[in-house]
């Protein structure tokens, strides 16, 4: 088995209904690739030297003929089907009438076989920035604890209207406190309001952090995603549509396990693609920023 001292997991294995059609490979307008592919080009500067993909099946055939002849030859690539059936026998009846996937604990449960180092988790979909990636090896250099970049939430709105985000509560020593999900977050007269998760509407700091899931993470976290998500099975009203997310078993870790998670602030916007047309919108972005003179 080779040794690797930092690898990047890829979350995407989601099926991307709204954007419709598959949006992990989407190409961007000018540059002939997709976002993920730029995310692990800056990642491979950062001293990755393993990449693991979650994807889904239907993409396979598609990932493998046009993106991963794309990727550096050097890179030790993974490619991991995010399966509906990948879970424990004994809830194997649950599967028969699942349709979507389990959601990202799972997709990240999923590169568990493979992953034996520190990891940076990212989504497909999302652009973080190179200096995201150097903080977080950086960080691994010095520390074995949890990290994340957390991205301005003033940073991350959308002008199509209302955006959701995790706000991040962090303690006074830069620690994660906990990522709490408000919805339709707008700026009105400079101020930012979202509502909570019990539906009131209420003022959020203007410096307040997002969560962009871009996670530092070790194995041990892998065991806490395991039982997790044999518990979010268990749970008989779980039906077949709710998802096993990442950041509650994080958050989870952080109250039971007293894991300590770093929070670090991101040096560069982020852009996210939800709809086909932001794909459009932010090419031009994204093209101005792989061709700056130094680059």
């Amino acid at each position: 088995m080779t040794q690797h001292s930092l690898t990047l997991i890829v979350l995407a294995g989601g099926l991307g209904s709204r954007f419709g059609g598959n949006k992990q490979i989407a190409e961007i307008p000018g540059l002939g690739c997709t976002i993920m592919e730029l995310s692990i080009a800056d990642a491979v500067n950062a001293g990755v030297s393993q990449v693991v993909i979650v994807i889904n099946k239907k993409i396979r055939a598609e990932f493998e003929a046009t993106i991963l002849p794309r990727l550096p030859k050097s890179l030790d690539i993974v490619l991991v089907e995010q399966e509906i059936t990948a879970i424990p026998a004994k809830f194997s009846s649950l599967a028969t009438t699942r349709t979507k996937p389990w959601g990202t604990g799972h997709a990240l449960l999923c590169a568990k076989p493979f992953a034996h180092n520190p990891a940076i988790v990212i989504t497909a979909d999302d652009y973080y920035g190179a200096s995201s990636f150097e903080i977080i090896a950086e960080h691994f250099k010095h520390n074995s604890q949890w990290a994340m970049v957390g991205y301005p939430i003033k940073d991350t709105l959308s002008k199509q209207g209302g955006v959701n985000r995790g706000v991040c509560k962090v303690d006074q020593q830069g620690y994660l406190i906990d990522v709490v999900e408000y919805l339709d977050i707008k700026r009105e007269n400079n101020t930012l309001y979202g509502n909570n998760p019990h539906g009131e509407q209420c003022e959020i700091a203007n410096d307040a952090l997002g969560s962009m899931s871009f996670w530092g993470i070790t194995p041990v976290l892998f065991d806490y995603l395991e039982l997790g998500f044999t518990q979010f099975l268990e749970n008989t009203d779980n039906g077949v549509t709710k998802e096993y997310y990442l950041p509650n078993e994080i958050q989870l870790a952080i109250q039971k396990n007293r894991q300590a998670v770093t929070v670090y602030t991101a040096r560069e916007p982020w852009y996210g693609v939800t709809y086909k047309a932001e794909l459009d919108a932010i090419a031009h972005t994204l093209y101005q920023l792989r061709h700056k003179p130094n680059n």
